[in-house]
């Protein structure tokens, strides 16, 4: 009998699973909130600089994010999970996506199109097949433009673009004014149609926008934009704890930062900028580049799974921000970059595949 009895516990003890085996002991609620931790500076940050509306702002992304999560999955009868942290980091990557001045109920609209249709109506966390706070962001861009695009803060006077501090070039006001208005990529973008227009040259606006204050403003983040388009020092330093933390890792925002830079410096070189190198930093700084590569394209649902398939994501997500940036008809493309590269994932992983271990290799005369 008692031989039966260890028998039985013997038995008991071998259990057939599915990998994998060995649990690091994280899990979604965990991950999720740590990025949000990861976020905080850079947010803070946007709050002290644009002014307290910017929380409220914010504040609605995230709650109408969770209650949008709740209330689609009880009525889709699903568990109810709103509360692990990925609803609530959607709703914020939504605001740090939005001007400064982005009216309350175009946010909750937007974190609503995220959860319910970006993300539970394809099945879910886990399911989606693009990042839903950027599927969101175009959405509103589609939907309400001048909201998005023509309604920016004014400037502080200590702020790096005040005609008080850095109008080196002696602009008129008028003319300063309207090169400033919006983010510091629409410099590049529109300021050599605006001094034409005025009939001045471009060697002012280089000698402004590629000074050292300049430079270092975009750094620290003392300039205009959308809530995540500032610190680039506070988003790096998020980034680095995320890769510290191993909730990332470095083969996508590496990819992305290194293609982009690279086809920045090609294009100027060989166009015959004076400073190529001058014109990689000031894109580099400027735009939500940092926020893409380190934040959004590294979604571990929207992004390839194996080494190499990050790598060329990364790639695509660098050279397809180039082109819009270059070419294109708005100032910035890394959103739209992320959201072309989603849907090229399963592609992606159907022919890059992650090494298989335990399985063998066939050669002529046998197996190893």
């Amino acid at each position: 009998m008692t031989e039966t009895k260890n028998t039985s516990k013997k038995e008991e003890m071998l259990v057939v699973a599915l990998a994998p085996h060995i649990s690091s002991g994280e899990s979604i609620p965990r991950v999720m909130w740590q990025v949000v931790a990861a976020l905080v500076p850079a947010a803070a940050f946007s709050a002290w600089l644009f002014g307290p509306r910017v929380l409220l702002v914010m504040g609605v992304a995230v709650v109408s994010a969770v209650l949008a999560e709740a209330c689609i999955q009880l009525l889709l009868k699903k568990r109810v999970t709103a509360l692990d942290g990925s609803a609530a980091i959607t709703g914020l990557l939504l605001a740090m996506n939005l001007p400064a001045t982005a009216p309350l109920w175009m946010t909750t609209i937007g974190s609503f199109f995220a959860i319910i249709i970006a993300k539970q109506l394809f099945g879910g966390l886990g399911f989606n097949i693009f990042n839903p706070a950027l599927a969101a962001r175009a959405f509103l861009m589609a939907s309400w433009p001048i909201e998005m695009t023509a309604r920016w803060p004014r400037f502080s006077e200590t702020n790096a673009l005040s005609p008080v501090v850095k109008n080196i070039a002696g602009f008129p006001p008028a003319v300063y004014d309207a090169l400033t208005q919006a983010t510091p990529l629409g410099i590049i973008k529109e300021g050599p149609k605006i001094l034409a227009d005025n009939n001045i040259g471009l060697s002012g606006l280089w000698d402004m926008i590629f000074s050292r204050d300049m430079l270092g403003a975009l750094f620290t983040g003392n300039v205009g934009g959308c809530l995540g388009e500032t610190s680039v020092l506070l988003l790096l330093a998020g980034g680095v704890f995320l890769l510290a933390r191993k909730i990332i890792t470095w083969h996508v925002p590496l990819f992305f930062i290194g293609t982009f830079t690279a086809a920045v410096a090609a294009y100027y070189y060989f166009s015959g900028f004076p400073a190529p190198h001058l014109m990689v930093a000031y894109n580099l700084l400027s735009g939500g580049l940092f926020l893409g590569a380190f934040f959004m394209a590294t979604d571990m649902v929207t992004s390839p799974v194996s080494a190499k398939g990050m790598m060329l994501f990364g790639a695509g997500c660098g050279l397809i921000t180039f082109v819009i940036r270059i070419w294109g008809g708005y100032p910035e493309g890394v959103s739209y970059s992320i959201l072309i590269m989603n849907a090229f994932v399963p592609l992606i992983d159907r022919y890059i595949k992650p090494k298989v271990f335990g399985t063998t290799k066939k050669i002529k005369g046998g197996a190893v």
